[in-house]
């Protein structure tokens, strides 16, 4: 089953342009559909704002960019909050230009992201194996979780579930959440807040385009029929052609250069609903995205137009939630999930030249229910914060199989599991300037058993303006349907089903700084050490590869961020960070682990009020690559300008994306025969949006 095969160019897949025109008729059904519901916009009193345009310099400061839900599971101010904070917010997102999450999370202080030319991978604290699901990183979209419940992974890229032009806020909470959230808030959480009805009041339109045969197009619709009623209905839609590559690395022996054309395209379309009736919510989201995979992975043969993988995600979630004025809040809710993935992986026999596609299949569903009850006591000198959850993974499917005939099946893995937890969380401020936080969560699996995560916060703060936290939290991530029981029939790879979970206990000390009006200093050190990491490891009794409790991780670190946004209109965000991980046993140091991140983000109003210049620049130092090599370190530079209400309701950007062309590559993960892959060069993005 060994690849072979010259290297020659093929054409791009012939169902990405049909897919393309499927998807953008449905985007125009949507856009002609809605257009006459969003021609009378909500009016009275109590509208909100149409836009976060339309808040003052003021609210933008309090509201957006001092406020989180997910530290806590309920909104406190970011001095307040049990962690170190970053926020995104959706003008952040506008102004730079940014088109997927991966593209935004980038941004982020002490955060990188890497890429296989099919999947983006987010690495923190030094920690990132090369293509590794982003399984230690929680994704919660409006409190949902968003990891599926096969791979534990969550896509990130063009296939999350929620169109970038959808997100109100992203909040990065940094350190261990298990004790709020259980498995695999494990370095961190990522919280995304959806757009409100209110928000959008109305249609908006938009329409993008760039570099290698990028199109876009998005209809969404927001309206408020009455007071404490809200609809939001999207589609959205992308197709790109994909660069052309080379990869000296697959050159075969007949002399070809490595090079393929048109295999690295990729579509998706997505679709998001919510309605708000008073207290309860109603959300449902969908995404479908097919990606050609062009590196040739797991020894499949090159050049390919049929290697390509397919992500579909779903959820459906209701939740009733009540806060009662100086009582208690109140949270009941039901989910439901699906995840289905199909990868087309080609091979060519190696006696008979014969090409012929394996097949590897996941399919996840999944419902729970959650209910949480906080409880404000004497003032708000006290809160608690109870809460209980039970998940029912009923189908965790794997197949892979040979589609030829008749059929070679190597897997075919039919499980399921379940998990009960219950949580508790208190708050106290003795003191004006004294706050405590103390949460612990414990979480029953059917598979391996309970695991039990605690978290302690001291906050203080001497002066005003002055804040400092010491913290104390552990968490765990179970071993995935996928680490457990995938097997190929004793080809290349075996089961283990008896698998521990990961654990991590971290340190961190955090110094919260305000400068001036508008301008913070965040200064950062944390350590860590993570046990029964789950590896690949090979077995010297048959040559087979399975995962195994094997690692132990030491990091530690620091980080200084300046925020600052004037009343000029000028903000920005400027951060340094330094990371080590390294192996507890051999000292070595971590693959795909940089230690230095520099970035600058900076947003100058050029024309105040109507045009903006967004600045992005991006350092990192090299990192080790599996083979023991290093990649090159890199320094990017991406410029957009954005504009606002030129005419009535329109916005026009423009972006350019490694402006000097910065030659760059990642480190490559083990199913891959080169040791690194190149990443994108200079690229061009230009985006129209109109609201009526």
């Amino acid at each position: 089953m060994r690849a072979t095969g010259d290297c020659t160019m093929i054409d791009a897949p012939r169902d990405i342009g049909g897919k393309w025109r499927v998807g953008a008729g449905t985007t125009l059904l949507l856009i002609l559909g809605t257009a006459s519901w969003g021609q009378e916009p909500p009016q009275g009193p109590h509208q909100a704002p149409k836009d976060v345009a339309d808040l003052s310099l003021e609210q933008l400061m309090e509201i957006r960019i001092d406020e989180v839900q997910g530290a806590s599971r309920y909104v406190q101010k970011i001095r307040e909050a049990p962690a170190s904070v970053t926020v995104i917010t959706a003008e952040e997102i506008r102004r730079h230009g940014w088109r997927t999450l991966a593209e935004a999370l980038r941004s982020l202080p002490g955060v990188w992201i890497s890429g296989d030319r099919n999947y983006s991978y987010l690495g923190t604290r030094g920690f990132g194996f090369p293509a590794d699901f982003n399984g230690r990183i929680l994704f919660l979209l409006d409190g949902h979780r968003v990891n599926d419940n096969v791979y534990d992974g969550a896509l990130i890229g063009g296939e999350f579930v929620l169109d970038p032009d959808l997100i109100e806020r992203v909040e990065f909470i940094r350190g261990p959440g298990s004790c709020l959230y259980g498995s695999s808030a494990f370095f961190g959480i990522v919280n995304i807040r959806t757009r409100r009805a209110t928000a959008v009041g109305g249609v908006e339109l938009s329409l993008g385009a760039g570099s290698h045969r990028a199109f876009q197009g998005r209809a969404t619709w927001g309206a408020t029929p009455r007071e404490g009623v809200g609809i939001l209905l999207s589609a959205s839609a992308f197709a790109s052609r994909g660069r052309d590559l080379e990869f000296p690395e697959l050159a075969g022996p007949s002399g070809g250069t490595g090079r393929v054309r048109g295999a690295d395209g990729e579509f998706y379309h997505s679709l998001f609903g919510r309605l708000r009736l008073k207290d309860l919510r109603l959300s449902a989201a969908y995404v479908s995205r097919e990606k050609t995979v062009p590196t040739a992975p797991y020894d499949t043969a090159f050049p390919s137009r049929d290697t390509a993988t397919w992500d579909d995600r779903a959820f459906l979630d209701a939740r009733y939630e009540r806060r009662f004025e100086g009582g208690p809040d109140l949270l009941a809710r039901l989910f439901f999930d699906g995840y289905w993935y199909r990868g087309n992986y080609e091979y060519e026999d190696e006696s008979t030249g014969a090409r012929y596609l394996n097949k590897d299949v996941a399919t996840g569903y999944g419902w729970g229910a959650e209910f949480k009850l906080g409880l404000p006591l004497f003032g708000e000198r006290l809160k608690t914060n109870v809460g209980a959850e039970f998940r029912d993974e009923f189908r965790q499917d794997q197949e892979n199989f040979d589609d030829v005939h008749p059929r070679t099946v190597y897997l075919d893995s039919r499980e399921d599991s379940r998990i009960r937890a219950a949580y508790a969380q208190v708050e106290a401020v003795p003191l004006p300037w004294l706050r405590l936080n103390a949460g612990l969560r414990f979480d029953h699996y059917d598979s391996f058993g309970g695991s039990l995560n605690p978290r302690a916060t001291l906050i203080v703060e001497p002066l005003e303006g002055t804040v400092l936290k010491a913290l104390y939290g552990r968490a765990f991530r179970a071993p995935s349907a996928y680490e457990r029981y995938y097997e190929d029939s004793g080809v290349f790879q075996k089961a283990n089903p008896d698998l521990d979970p990961e654990t991590i206990s971290t340190c961190e000390a955090i110094l919260e700084q305000e400068i001036a009006r508008g301008i913070r200093l965040s200064l950062g050190a944390f350590h860590y050490r993570a046990e029964d990491l789950i590896r690949p490891v090979l077995d010297p009794a048959d040559d087979l590869q399975y995962f195994d409790n094997t690692g132990k991780v030491c990091g530690r670190g620091g980080e200084a961020v300046l925020t600052g946004r004037l009343e000029s209109g000028l903000e920005g965000r400027i951060s340094y960070s330094y990371q080590h991980a390294r192996d507890a046993e051999s000292g070595e140091w971590l693959p795909n682990s940089p230690k230095h991140l520099a970035k600058l983000n900076a947003s100058v109003p050029v024309v105040p009020g109507h045009l903006f210049g967004g600045l992005e620049f991006q350092y990192m130092s090299r990192r080790r690559t599996l083979a023991g090599d290093h990649t090159d370190a890199v320094a990017l530079i991406n410029l957009t300008l954005f504009s606002r209400n030129v005419l009535k309701g329109l916005e026009l950007s423009a972006s350019v994306y490694n402006i000097f062309d910065e030659k760059y590559a990642d480190p490559a993960g083990s199913e891959h025969r080169m040791d690194q892959i190149e990443q994108d060069g200079r690229s061009y993005w230009v985006k129209l949006t109109y609201r009526f």
